[in-house]
């Protein structure tokens, strides 16, 4: 099983994960022609995708889907809330109700030999999730847009082997940047983002001897630096009291909008 951040940020999402026989996107956020391109860099037809699982429907996550869906007949998985957010979403155009599959939280779909469970997360949309993805024994978790973390979510992400975690802001660089009071608000509280710090902390909590690799992403532009992200993560891993090292584990930071690295799962 392989992972690959084809964007990542505060400007759009869209994150491959892939087997021999099937390929799944989570998230189509930038462009169809961007998508497409970024599946042909990992030797993937768009044709080839047996599914498109939606985390909630804000336009960074949403707004190649209905190119993508239209063109290729591809189908969009997303809770009942996403759904209907995404049929009020008139940017989109017009979506096949037939290709719309409804997943609920905590409750797995099968997709030829993967298997994906859905999880809770704490995010000011309608109905959200992020998505763990199962192949045989090996386990991605794909966790972005959260403000906040709790028991179950860190119970939700023991034992996966990789990880997609959200480190979206640095805390000072938000609160001193331009963005109205309002903002900064929703992005610093319960429903927004979580911070490098608090990523690192969740971080911390559920590394373990299988986890192979870990990409930060979700990024702002204005609030944050891959840096940045990269050296609060790794400063929190060696602050927590778990037994490991930031150096124990391949750290990444997904790039904004070009193919990241490929994460191949042994």
């Amino acid at each position: 099983m392989r992972m690959c951040s084809i964007a990542s940020g505060s400007s759009g999402n869209c994150i491959y994960v892939g087997s021999d026989t099937t390929h799944i996107l989570v998230d189509a956020g930038i462009s169809g022609k961007k998508t497409e391109e970024g599946l042909k860099a990992l030797g993937v037809k768009p044709a080839e995708l047996d599914g498109i699982f939606i985390t909630h429907e804000h336009a960074d996550h949403i707004s190649g889907l209905g190119v993508l869906s239209r063109k290729y007949g591809v189908p969009v998985y997303a809770t009942r809330g996403t759904l209907k957010a995404i049929r009020d979403t008139s940017s989109l155009g017009k979506i096949d109700e037939g290709l719309f599959q409804e997943v609920q939280a905590d409750t797995k779909i099968i997709v030829k030999d993967m298997i994906l469970n859905p999880m809770r997360i704490s995010h000011d949309a309608a109905e959200p999730v992020a998505y763990r993805i199962i192949h045989g024994k090996k386990k991605i978790g794909i966790v972005t847009d959260l403000g906040c973390y709790n028991d179950y979510t860190v119970e939700c992400l023991k034992g996966m082997n990789a990880l997609l975690i959200e480190a979206n802001h640095d805390v000072n660089m938000l609160q001193v940047g331009p963005y109205p009071y309002s903002l900064k608000k929703r992005i610093l509280g319960e429903r927004g983002h979580l911070s490098n710090e608090l990523s690192g902390q969740l971080l911390s909590r559920i590394l373990n001897d299988n986890m192979q690799a870990v990409v930060l992403g979700h990024l702002s532009k204005d609030n944050n630096l891959p840096e940045l992200a990269y050296e609060t993560v790794r400063v929190e891993i060696a602050m927590a009291d778990n037994g490991y090292k930031a150096g124990d584990f391949p750290i990444w930071v997904a790039k904004r909008s070009e193919v990241s690295e490929v994460i191949e799962i042994a």
